[in-house]
């Protein structure tokens, strides 16, 4: 019976800490949520979403959290309505020891900007088109003229991504103007002159050529010799002076 002492003192004290923690868990878990904390990452940015325009669609949504019992709260729902709101690439929604919520948000990216059919968006770094925004508008390279919008998102998509990656032509490029034929014509942030670049055929080649064209020739010649530098054609930079 001395040794069975032990074993029983030890079972009933695991037991004893196993009902206090389902006990305590219990009682939180009945507890009302008592606000909401939110968290825009990258707010420094760029500021397309708020914290007032969160609570608010929360609250247009029936999914506002507050005096809400945390058993009862749908984390996943609220996740998955801040991500149809349209700016937010992703968000984290989760209940903290001290009854909040709290929610982390990171914005879309855009990398470009399209005018077309008398209306503007943004085509942002996964290849989606998002609202512009009347708070914030974003410094990116402007392509107009005649665009389908799944032109934008697919082709004109990835001649913009390079621009985005590409420090230089980043800073470069001003506008974007798409032909009904959808060749290209770009309009420079630096130089009196325009960039005929064709078809977004082998435009990586085409960019690095007129790169090349820019260090080595303009230095020579000026920034105002030109009207038109024409890279339609593979492997030639044919220029029509002033």
């Amino acid at each position: 019976m001395k040794k069975l002492l032990p074993v029983i003192v030890a079972v009933v004290f695991i037991c004893y800490i196993v009902f206090s923690i389902l006990l305590v868990n219990e009682k939180g878990m009945d507890a009302v949520c008592r606000g909401v904390t939110v968290e825009i990452k990258d707010s420094a940015d760029r500021n397309f979403i708020t914290r007032r325009d969160v609570i608010r669609l929360l609250r247009s949504s029936d999914l506002y959290p507050v005096d809400t019992p945390l058993r009862a709260i749908n984390m996943a729902r609220i996740e998955r309505r801040i991500l149809e709101s349209g700016p937010v690439e992703r968000t984290k929604v989760y209940k903290t020891p001290s009854g909040m919520v709290h929610i982390e948000i990171t914005q879309k990216t855009p990398i470009l900007r399209v005018f077309a059919d008398g209306g503007s968006y943004y085509v942002d770094e996964q290849g989606h088109a998002m609202a512009v925004s009347s708070r914030y508008a974003a410094y990116l390279p402007v392509a107009c003229g005649k665009i389908e919008k799944t032109f934008a998102t697919t082709d004109l998509y990835k001649f913009a991504v390079f621009l985005h990656k590409h420090d230089f032509w980043n800073n470069q490029i001003e506008q974007i103007f798409v032909y009904p034929n959808k060749e290209i014509e770009l309009i420079p942030r630096v130089g009196d002159f325009r960039i005929f670049l064709g078809s977004l055929d082998g435009f990586e080649e085409k960019m690095d050529h007129l790169q090349l064209f820019y260090e080595q020739a303009i230095p020579k010649v000026g920034w105002d010799k030109y009207e038109m530098i024409n890279l339609k054609y593979k492997n030639q930079i044919v220029c029509t002076k002033k």
